[in-house]
């Protein structure tokens, strides 16, 4: 039986209406105690509580109140509730056995949250929260997962007034903030987590796609404690990792870590002036790659020579002995000897664990420090909510991108699970081929890599994927209804940003029915980016007002709080004051959440043009003219909107277009009037219909398949620098 720890009893009102966002046995023992058993309890026989608990009431012949939720108004249960606290009895609201997925905040659907603010009457909060401090896999539990600490917290009773459901759920989800930031585990090392990760699990392997290689974790922690030592004869503080996923960038991350300095993953796909933006901002003298990923990359602007270190010259100058040794040590010796050699916990909790750099889709890159307390929560995060049962992983995504680091090669390796790299996410042929012939549960890519392995494809293919995640950006409605149509996969669209190491929210299969229940928590809604990790809030504001909070339900500035978030960007404290509030950070996303907590996204900040005082999203502009215009997605990105200064509105829309139609400068009025006349027909605002047409060769795009914002933004200002000058 879990512990049961019980706060905020002051918060306690007698008589007071409860809404607990779940229950179990003991808390709810608990807080009959705590109102000093002068309780009611709510309860709708379409939405049963868990059969013990209403054993419990009624051997204990505990007053229950009655109402069928489909058939009883709003007024009519005020009134229950009401006689009830009348009569002295506090009133608590029972959450029924539920359909859900793991992970989820709450066991009440949303249509109870909707009724609570058409009661008229303020609600205490109460939480509950299943813990597990030792095991990264159950680090947070919802009920379906071992735990050995349950949290149950009683919070301020919420003010009177409209959209109180939003204000409940508010609550909830930024006590799971505070509740899952206060958890022992996260002030741990993630060196320390991996070696004794890797000491439990040491025939589970990393396989080389390439070669079909596997590496069990005993070898490649023997061999990164070679080159660790090796490392730790060198000055670096921070040392770039130029690989990558594989055995070979698992091995120069890992051995990085266990020398006591900071890989810095470097986005090998950058231009000259991003990567010496990056050597120059992270303070980089040494680099960690292959002569062979070298001759692959002739265009990278590679490092001199001499601040190189070559895998191939690594491993051919290591001592046979040094490294059987060390091997064996990996194998046959304690973790706890490995972490006191290395003094693994001398970097731990908020300490340097790992730099990335911001793709620099909107500006020059920026430095992304992730500190060990970071890394563990969104490991944790991510293991609380997939389906972890015998999984195998495809690492495709690079591991410069935070995606690619915390979900396919942190995440498998502290969870004890084998993964498959490939080194090019856009080999839609091969990664198909390594995703059936190993059976792979696991797959994350971008909608982008997500087509191509559609098209590539056979029957069959992805017969064992159970979690296909895609991310990065906007998930098409096409691409996920193909896959439905011919492999029967349904695509989740998931939200992460580098800053949050990365994974914010993501859709999941939905769970089975609960017999006897009417209702269900989803785990997936079409057209948004899922429902919040466990231990993230959300808050949401005036996109003009960052000091203005709006109920959830409305659509404004996305700001997010947890212990995957991080401090700041390296060397920018004047954008970093603008950015976080009191713990929260502004992501810089349009959207706005529902009651069962699903985000859905409207864009981002700098994919808006503000016209005559209305935000017109740049993507919902795209989107009606790639419709109106029939264009195929598989046919690439062929359009692309962004905006420029206008003397009389602010701004004005321009429309880049690489269609062959619209190459034409004398027939631009012509296209603009036709593109008017069609979003017009289809209802939409005279606002969005762009003002200019600048025809390109093709549209800037970043390695992930998204828009280079910056890139289309400078196009659209050379094309109309002599008009507006």
């Amino acid at each position: 039986m879990a512990q049961l720890n019980v706060h905020g009893q002051e918060n306690i009102v007698q008589p007071g209406f409860y809404m607990p966002n779940r229950l179990s046995i003991e808390a709810g023992k608990a807080l009959h105690h705590l109102l000093q058993g002068k309780v009611c309890y709510l309860v709708d026989p379409t939405f049963p509580p868990a059969p013990e608990i209403m054993e419990y009431l009624k051997t204990k012949d505990i007053s229950i109140e009655y109402f069928d939720f489909r058939h009883t108004t709003s007024r009519a249960v005020r009134e229950q509730i009401l006689n009830r606290m009348q009569q002295g009895l506090s009133v608590v609201f029972l959450p029924g056995l539920i359909a859900k997925v793991r992970g989820t905040l709450a066991d009440v659907p949303s249509p109870f949250l909707s009724n609570v603010g058409s009661l008229h009457i303020s609600p205490v909060p109460v939480f509950l929260g299943h813990y597990n401090d030792d095991d990264v896999n159950a680090l947070y539990s919802n009920g379906n997962l071992p735990a050995t600490r349950e949290e149950l917290w009683i919070m301020p009773q919420l003010r009177p007034g409209p959209q109180t459901g939003e204000r409940l759920l508010s609550a909830w989800l930024e006590k799971s903030a505070e509740l899952f930031s206060a958890n022992p585990f996260l002030k741990r090392s993630v060196t320390t987590e991996l070696v004794r990760a890797m000491k439990a699990n040491p025939k589970v392997e990393v396989v080389d796609g390439m070669t079909g290689n596997p590496l069990p974790n005993f070898k490649l922690l023997g061999v990164s404690m070679t080159v660790a030592k090796m490392l730790r004869k060198r000055d670096d503080e921070r040392i770039g990792v130029i690989l990558p996923p594989g055995p070979g960038g698992t091995i120069a991350t890992l051995s990085c870590l266990l020398a006591g300095m900071t890989p810095v993953l470097i986005n090998y796909a950058s231009s000259r002036e991003a990567f010496e933006s990056t050597v120059r901002q992270a303070g980089l003298k040494t680099f960690i790659t292959a002569r062979k990923f070298m001759q692959k990359l002739t265009t990278f602007p590679w490092p001199p020579e001499e601040q190189l270190i070559l895998v191939e010259d690594l491993l051919k100058n290591l001592s046979k002995a040094s490294l059987i040794s060390n091997v064996m040590m990996a194998k046959m010796a304690p973790a706890n000897m490995i972490c006191r050699m290395f003094n693994t916990d001398a970097r731990c909790d908020g300490a340097e664990c790992v730099m990335l750099f911001t793709s620099g889709s909107s500006g020059e890159p920026k430095g992304v420090t992730l500190t060990h307390r970071m890394v563990l929560a969104n490991v944790a995060q991510c293991a609380a909510r997939l389906d972890l049962a015998d999984a195998k992983f495809l690492a495709s995504l690079p591991i410069f991108h935070s995606f690619g680091l915390t979900v396919t090669m942190m995440l498998p390796l502290l969870t004890g699970h084998p993964f498959y790299a490939y080194p090019n996410p856009t080999d839609a042929r091969n990664l198909c081929e390594i995703i059936k012939k190993h059976g792979i549960t696991l797959v994350c890519a971008t909608p982008t890599f997500a087509r191509g392995m559609l098209r590539r494809a056979e029957e069959g293919t992805f017969a064992t994927v159970r979690q296909f995640v895609v991310g990065a950006e906007k998930l098409q409605p096409d691409l996920e209804d193909e896959f439905m149509k011919r492999h029967g996969l349904g695509l989740l669209e998931g939200y992460g940003l580098t800053e949050a190491a990365p994974v914010c929210s993501a859709n999941m299969p939905d769970a089975p029915m609960v017999e006897g229940s009417k209702f269900y928590v989803p785990g997936t809604r079409k057209r948004s980016i899922g429902a919040p990790l466990p231990g993230i809030a959300v808050r949401i504001t005036d996109v003009d007002d960052d000091t203005k909070v709006l109920p959830l339900t409305e659509r404004g500035m996305i700001w997010i709080k947890g212990s995957n978030v991080f401090n700041g960007y390296v060397g920018r404290p004047e954008m970093n004051a603008e950015i976080f509030d009191n713990g929260w950070f502004k992501t810089g996303d349009i959207g706005q959440m529902d009651l069962n907590g699903f985000i859905t996204l409207g864009g981002r900040l700098s994919r808006f043009s503000k016209i005559g005082g209305e935000m017109v999203p740049h993507e919902g502009v795209e989107l009606a003219i790639s419709q109106a215009l029939n264009l195929n997605p598989e046919d690439g990105v062929q359009i692309a909107v962004t905006g420029v200064s206008d003397a009389q509105k602010g701004e004005a829309l321009v429309l880049l277009s690489a269609l062959p139609q619209h190459q034409r400068s004398s027939e631009e009025k012509e296209i603009l009037t036709s593109i008017r006349n069609i979003l017009i027909e289809r209802q939409m605002p005279n606002l969005w219909a762009p003002k200019y047409l600048v025809p390109v060769e093709a549209i800037p795009t970043l390695p992930t398949g998204k828009l280079d914002l910056r890139g289309c933004k400078l196009l659209a200002d050379e094309a109309l620098w002599e008009l507006n000058n």
